[in-house]
C-alpha cells in the first residue's frame, strides 16, 4: 500500500486570485455562437441604428415598403384580387396611402391608422385586395407600443370594418375565412407590441432602480466620509489641545523658574518633550488611518488610550502646574474599548479646559464611580473663562456620550465657591 503524495498548501495572501473571465457570447467565433445570441446581436444592432439616427431609419423604413408596394402595383397585385378591372391610378394611389404615412407612425399612430382608413376601404370596396393593406398591422403594433390600451379598440373598428364591407361586397369563401384571419392577425399584432412596450418599460425600471441604489451608494459613502472625518477630527482637537495646553502650562512654570531654579527648568523642558512626543504618536496612529499604506507595510496598531492610562494622563495634567486628585468608587467594571475611550477624551478634555481657562491656584478633582455604568464627574476651583461652555470641546464630549446613549452636562457651579463641573453617565450596555 503506497501513501498518496500531500498536497504542498498553498501560501495565504489575504487575496483570492481572481479567476479568469468566462468568454461573453459577443467574443466565441461566428460558427460557436447559438442561434439566440446571433438574433439578440442583430436586434441590438437594429435597436442601436434607430436609437442615434431615428430620421434615417424612418425613411429608410418607408421607402423600403414605398418600392415594394409599387413593385407589387405594376401587376402583382392582380394575383389576389377578387376584381383585376381597378384602374392602374388607383392602384398607384392605394400604394401610396398605405406606405407614404409610416413616415410618421411613431408621432402620430392613431392619425397615420385614420389616414390608411379611407385607402383601407377603397381597397376592399372595388376588389382590389392590394398585399399593402398587411402594412396596416405595423400601424396597430406602434400603437400597442406607445398608447394607452384601450386605443387598440378604436384601430380594432378602424382596420376591421373596412374588410367586413370587402367581404360583405367581394364575398369569397366562407365568413371565417375572409374575417377570422384580419382578427386573428390584429390581435397578435397588438399582444406582439405589449409585449414589447412591457419588456421596455420593466428595462427601464431596472435602470432606474439601478440608478437609485448608485445614487444611494453615493450618498452612504459620503455620510460615512463626513462621519469619519468628524471622528476624526474630534480626536484630533482631543490629542492636540490638551496636549498643547500642557506643554503651554510647563513652558509658563519653566520660564517663571528659570532665573531662580535651572534644576526645575529642566525638568519643565523634559517634561514638554515628553509631552510632545505622546502628542506625536497619537497623531501618528490617527493619521495612518487616511494613509493607503503598500502591501506588506506594518500598520502602527497599537491601542487607543483606555482607562488603565488615566494615571499617565494625570501625571502630565500634574506637571503642567495642576493638581488633580482621582477618586474611584465601586467595583470596577471591564469596559468596552469604545466606552473607555469616550471616559478617557471626556476627563482630558474637561481636565484641558481647565488648564486653559481656570486660571491660578486651581485645582482640579475627578470622581470615577461604577455601578449603573459608569459616571464620571470633572470639577474644579477656577474662575473660568466666558463661552467656554459652547466650544468644539464641549461639542465633541456630548457626541462621544450620545453614541453610548449617554448623557453629559456641563457649567459653572454656584458661588461661592464657584469654578466648573462637568458630569457624564454611560449607562450599562445593553447590546448581548
Amino acid at each position: 500500500m503506497t501513501a498518496r503524495p500531500r498536497l504542498r498548501p498553498r501560501p495565504r495572501t489575504g487575496t483570492r486570485p481572481p479567476r479568469p473571465p468566462l468568454p461573453s457570447p459577443a467574443s466565441r467565433p461566428p460558427h460557436q455562437q447559438p442561434l439566440t445570441a446571433l438574433v439578440q446581436g442583430a436586434v441590438q444592432r437594429v435597436r442601436d441604428v434607430d436609437r442615434r439616427h431615428p430620421v434615417a431609419w424612418d425613411l429608410l423604413l418607408t421607402g423600403f415598403f414605398v418600392v415594394a408596394a409599387l413593385v407589387d402595383a405594376g401587376g402583382g397585385w392582380r394575383n389576389i384580387a377578387r376584381n383585376t378591372d381597378v384602374p392602374q391610378w388607383l392602384i398607384l394611389t392605394m400604394s401610396l396611402g398605405f406606405t407614404v404615412p409610416l413616415l410618421w407612425r411613431r408621432t402620430h399612430p392613431v392619425r397615420v391608422l385614420v389616414a390608411m382608413a379611407p385607402v383601407i376601404l377603397v381597397s376592399g370596396w372595388t376588389g382590389a385586395m392590394l398585399q399593402a393593406g398587411l402594412i396596416v398591422h405595423i400601424v396597430v403594433f406602434n400603437i400597442a407600443l406607445r398608447l394607452p390600451p384601450k386605443t387598440l379598440w378604436w384601430a380594432a373598428a378602424l382596420v376591421t370594418v373596412p374588410n367586413l364591407l370587402a367581404a360583405i361586397r367581394h364575398p369569397s369563401g366562407s365568413w371565417d375565412q375572409q374575417i377570422v384571419p384580419s382578427l386573428w392577425t390584429f390581435a397578435l399584432v397588438s399582444l406582439l407590441g405589449i409585449v414589447v412596450r412591457t419588456r421596455q418599460e420593466y428595462t427601464a425600471s431596472l435602470v432606474e432602480r439601478a440608478h437609485r441604489l448608485e445614487i444611494e451608494r453615493d450618498q452612504q459613502a459620503r455620510l460615512a466620509a463626513a462621519a469619519e472625518r468628524t471622528r476624526i477630527a474630534r480626536e484630533m482637537h482631543d490629542i492636540i489641545g490638551h496636549n498643547l495646553s500642557v506643554i503651554t502650562g510647563l513652558a509658563d512654570g519653566g520660564a517663571y523658574a528659570a532665573a531662580k531654579s535651572p534644576e526645575r527648568a529642566a525638568e519643565a523642558l523634559g517634561a514638554i518633550a515628553t509631552t510632545s512626543r505622546q502628542a506625536l504618536t497619537e497623531l501618528r496612529r490617527l493619521l495612518d488611518v487616511l494613509r493607503d499604506e503598500p502591501p506588506g507595510t506594518a500598520a502602527d496598531r497599537s491601542p487607543q488610550p483606555a482607562l488603565t492610562d488615566l494615571d499617565r494622563l494625570l501625571d502630565g495634567v500634574r506637571a503642567a502646574g495642576l493638581p488633580v486628585r482621582l477618586t474611584t468608587h465601586g467595583t470596577p467594571e471591564a469596559l468596552p474599548a469604545g466606552r473607555q475611550l469616550t471616559v478617557y477624551r471626556v476627563i482630558q478634555e474637561a481636565l484641558t479646559n481647565t488648564l486653559k481657562h481656570a486660571g491660578p491656584a486651581a485645582t482640579a478633582t475627578v470622581d470615577l464611580t461604577y455601578g449603573d455604568g459608569v459616571t464620571v464627574t470633572v470639577t474644579d476651583t477656577g474662575r473660568g473663562a466666558p463661552g467656554t461652555g459652547h466650544g468644539r470641546g464641549l461639542t465633541g464630549m456630548r457626541e462621544r456620550a450620545a453614541l453610548y446613549n449617554g448623557t453629559l452636562g456641563a457649567g459653572p457651579l454656584p458661588q461661592p465657591p464657584g469654578g466648573w463641573r462637568v458630569h457624564l453617565h454611560l449607562p450599562k450596555d445593553s447590546s448581548p
